[in-house]
């Protein structure tokens, strides 16, 4: 399903901008050494030589190819880790010096929990590189905002309370299916497939204030915030 994508700037300032401040450059500053990419399928994030990536995604990749079958023509990363990206399980606890989660977090059924796992196999002065897809600018436009007593309602309680109204508005405000039975039948069909939607959403102020929340039980630093066409890019370091 195609983004939308805010106008472009083509002054000279904005042509720069784009050159020098960029998912590749930024990559390049700041990874280095042994991380992983979650979740990447077919559009990993291009590192520097001075970066080795392994990849993790819940199936192997010919379960993927059966999953998506949108992207039966599109060659995915090979999966060097099988396991659910919300906690990492068979990672080692600070192994990592990068973990890289791009357009991933809103697939998560409970951010909170993926962020702390995440944190947790990073090692300490670790990055983290998150790309967030800003809501006013994509499918899911129409969608509510996540807010954070939901974020914390889903890290205390679990998600499955509030799976199926998820599912429920991804049918209706994104799929456009106004047909009350119909979106409940649709919603039922993609919960049984088990199908990776949207489960959250967030603006760029919204993510600032997950951020805040995440601060309060982990030391951190944000190194680089980039608002950067229909994504916010966050170059997070993990404290001592």
């Amino acid at each position: 399903m195609p983004l939308h994508e805010t106008t472009p700037d083509h002054s000279l300032f904005g042509r720069l901008r784009s050159l020098l401040l960029n998912r590749y450059s930024l990559a390049f500053l700041y990874l280095r050494g042994n991380g992983l990419e979650i979740g990447a399928l077919h559009n990993p994030l291009k590192v520097s030589p001075r970066a080795k990536v392994r990849y993790v995604d819940r199936m192997t990749v010919a379960d993927l190819r059966l999953q998506y079958p949108e992207l039966k023509k599109k060659k995915l990363v090979p999966v060097d880790f099988v396991a659910d990206g919300e906690l990492l399980e068979s990672v080692d606890d600070s192994s990592q010096d990068f973990v890289i989660a791009n357009h991933f977090l809103e697939h998560c059924q409970n951010p909170l929990l993926a962020l702390e796992n995440m944190f947790r196999v990073l090692r300490s002065e670790g990055i983290l590189y998150l790309a967030l897809p800003d809501k006013r600018y994509t499918f899911d436009r129409q969608r509510p905002l996540t807010s954070l007593e939901h974020l914390l309602e889903d890290y205390r309680e679990g998600p499955d309370s509030s799976r199926w109204e998820h599912f429920l508005e991804w049918a209706t405000l994104v799929n456009g299916v106004t047909n009350q039975g119909a979106a409940e039948l649709q919603a039922e069909e993609l919960m049984a497939k088990n199908y990776s939607i949207h489960y959250h959403v967030w603006s760029q102020f919204e993510m600032l204030e997950l951020l805040h929340l995440l601060r309060q039980q982990h030391p951190l630093d944000i190194e680089i915030m980039l608002r950067r066409k229909d994504e916010v890019i966050f170059i997070i370091r993990k404290g001592a």
